[in-house]
């Protein structure tokens, strides 16, 4: 008998095998552990505390350096490194419990949207950008047959379609034939005919595809869902195909996170024994839910739903289709589909009409993928004429430099950290996330704003770049990411393996400890917007510009239009623009999806975007690991780069400060 694992406080129970760890049985369990390096024992993330004494033997601990000896006494774990036992001639006798508390785990989020009723927000004035959905209804009354006039059912419905809308040559999966004799009868030869016409804009042209016969008294309707499948979070718009509007959204977590927070760790995932068919789950998983959510607050039928555009990152793409992404990090960094062929929605589990279409956003590349296209179709940047640089800032850092006449992308390995991802009290955006942050210069004492006004819980991606900048803008942190040890605070002390700064005392929060920021907490964050600035400046250089030249930089991603400008350009994490071009853009790729699903022309240009763009892998640029070191200090080494910055750093300062209190002869000989 397997072993059974019962996790607190949730309160479900799994029954697990031996060899499978407690991080895979709480997943199997639909709790989610936090585990950004995705079960490799890197992050100590995924700390769980076994509370059975009864647990000797049953599970088997490597040990591990992320926990101390005292937290391992008192029965901490990993998830990732605790396994169960060879337990058989135990559980031959009956059953056996664990019982794991589990003291941090990922809350589900489902997000309600703020486009219910309405268009997206931020469309672009494209000439090309009209609404024809794809998916038609047509009322047909259809003569019934006769001795006289005895065609086919088929050949009826196809007769009068041509000759009353001029749609030709339609065609049938089996599953409609094997119904279309009743369901003409049951309406009286008086149908509502649905059919997919999204095969015209394709080079290779198909006839239409017959969908459903619905008798014509009945109420009905077409929708489609427009989907941002990320790598931490997706995104789905419920879409009334003849009038465009958005009937209601909504967002959750890609439950692939208890995979591992990136990329890079669910590819390595994919790689043990079914991990790929495990994330697909996932996935899917995560779509339905969404699915059901949405289907549920509206009474709509899921057998309206007639199709689906997603668009994603190229791991997910291949993911979501159950293709293996091992490629694409294995040189030279290939991917097994760029353009991606439709399927139908009963092939991946979804749940919509079986008979769906569902379609993905062309890659660029192994890591700029359909949602990259997706955000330069929305964004309008490849009809603008200024120089302009398109950001997407998540866990991996997609950039495209450009202008109507030419394209050229990249992408930089960002990592999770601003996302909540590797930081020790870092969080997503939700309830209790500290997202505003101010510090007094004098005393280093915080003033914080959390969302929802909620008692704090740690810090999301706004709130991580606004207190890395007010510390190193108030001098509690160096250029190198080290704290001022000359700073006498209560605030700054020694943590157990280094310096470390509160933001919140435990009092303060729901917590059982202060919410801190670490020096190595600085260090993957100063990693990532090293990364994300590295990618910049090589993109520029590489067709001969300089960032200086960027006419206006368009931000996508949610995460985006919650950054405070002026803080981001203070750490370093953008370029020193003024920020009137500077424009956030919200989920472009959510957008762009949402164009295509109603679109056949944005269809088109996606395709030739995706096809004319080039793409720049930063891995064979030797430049790049220059510039990236380069950017491994707040806000850079080179200071004359961020003149905004420097002017606010404490020495500059202090330096003017100086000069200023110099005799005016001795003030003029220093200036030479």
């Amino acid at each position: 008998m397997p072993l059974v694992v019962e996790f607190k406080p949730a309160g479900v129970a799994v029954a697990a095998k031996e060899g499978t760890s407690l991080l895979e049985a709480a997943t199997a369990a639909g709790v989610q552990l936090d585990a950004p390096c995705g079960g490799q024992g890197r992050c100590g993330r995924c700390k769980v505390r076994v509370e059975s004494r009864a647990a000797d033997g049953l599970l088997r601990y490597r040990g591990n350096a992320r926990l101390t000896p005292a937290e391992e006494t008192k029965g901490y774990r990993l998830g990732c490194q605790t396994f169960v036992a060879d337990v058989h001639d135990r559980c031959a006798q009956g059953e056996e419990r664990v019982l794991v508390s589990v003291p941090r785990s990922r809350k589900k989020v489902l997000r309600r949207l703020g486009h219910a009723g309405a268009r997206p927000e931020a469309l672009p004035a494209s000439s090309t950008w009209r609404e024809d959905p794809a998916i038609r209804t047509f009322a047909l009354e259809i003569e019934p047959p006769s001795l006289d006039d005895n065609t086919s059912d088929l050949d009826r419905v196809r007769r009068e379609l041509a000759r009353q809308y001029g749609v030709e040559e339609i065609r049938a999966s089996l599953d409609v034939v094997t119904r279309l004799g009743r369901d003409l009868r049951e309406a009286d030869w008086n149908v509502a005919v649905t059919v997919d016409t999204s095969d015209r804009d394709r080079d290779i042209r198909l006839s239409p595809r017959v969908l459903a016969a619905n008798p014509a008294r009945t109420r009905h309707a077409e929708y489609g869902l427009a989907v941002d499948v990320g790598t931490t979070s997706v995104v789905v718009y419920l879409v009334q195909l003849s009038s465009g509007r958005v009937i209601d959204s909504a967002s959750a977590y890609n439950a692939q996170i208890a995979c591992g927070d990136d990329v890079i760790s669910r590819i390595m995932y994919s790689q043990r024994g079914q991990g790929l068919a495990r994330l697909q789950q996932l996935i899917v998983g995560t779509v339905n839910e969404l699915i059901d959510e949405l289907l549920g607050r509206t009474a709509i039928r899921a057998v309206d739903v007639y199709e689906m555009m997603a668009a994603g990152n190229t791991t997910m793409t291949h993911i979501l289709l159950g293709v293996d992404p091992k490629y694409l990090r294995e040189v030279p960094y290939t991917p097994t589909l760029a353009a991606a062929p439709a399927v139908l929605a009963g092939e991946l589990g979804l749940k919509l009409n079986p008979r769906a279409r569902v379609s993905l956003m062309p890659s660029i590349g192994s890591w700029v993928g359909g949602d990259i296209t997706a955000g330069v179709i929305s964004s309008g940047l490849y009809q603008t004429d200024k120089l302009t640089l398109f950001m997407d800032i998540g866990t991996n850092g997609e950039l495209v430099l450009g202008t109507r006449d030419w394209l050229i992308a990249c992408a930089c390995s960002a990592g999770p950290a601003f996302e909540g991802g590797g930081v020790s009290n870092g969080m997503r955006a939700t309830s209790g996330a500290i997202e505003d942050v101010w510090i007094d210069a004098a005393t280093l004492e915080p003033t914080f704003r959390t969302i929802d006004d909620a008692p704090p819980q740690g810090l999301c991606g706004s709130g991580l770049i606004e207190l890395l900048a007010e510390l190193l803008i108030t001098g509690a942190l160096e250029k190198s990411g080290r704290f001022a040890r000359d700073r006498e605070a209560a605030r700054l002390r020694q943590g157990d393996l280094c310096m470390e700064y509160v933001v919140a005392w435990q009092p303060e929060t729901e917590l059982d400890h202060d919410v801190v920021l670490t020096e190595m907490d600085v260090d993957n964050l100063i990693r990532a917007k090293a990364a994300l600035y590295a990618g910049c400046s090589v993109l520029c250089r590489s067709v001969g510009v300089a960032l200086a030249d960027v006419e206006q930089v368009l931000i996508g991603g949610a995460f985006g239009q919650y950054v405070n400008l002026e803080k981001a350009v203070q750490i370093g994490l953008l370029p020193d623009l003024p920020l009137g071009r500077f424009r956030f853009l919200g989920n472009t790729s959510a957008l762009g999806a949402y164009m295509a699903l109603l679109c056949p022309d944005v269809r088109r240009e996606v395709r030739d975007v995706a096809y004319r763009m080039t793409y720049l892998e930063l891995s064979a640029d030797n430049s790049f690991m220059e510039e990236y070191t380069s950017a491994l200090f707040l806000p850079h080494t080179d200071l004359e780069a961020f003149p905004s910055v420097k002017a606010l750093l404490p020495s500059s300062r202090e330096a003017c400060a100086a000069h200023a209190a110099l005799p005016s002869h001795l003030g003029s000989q220093g200036a030479t």
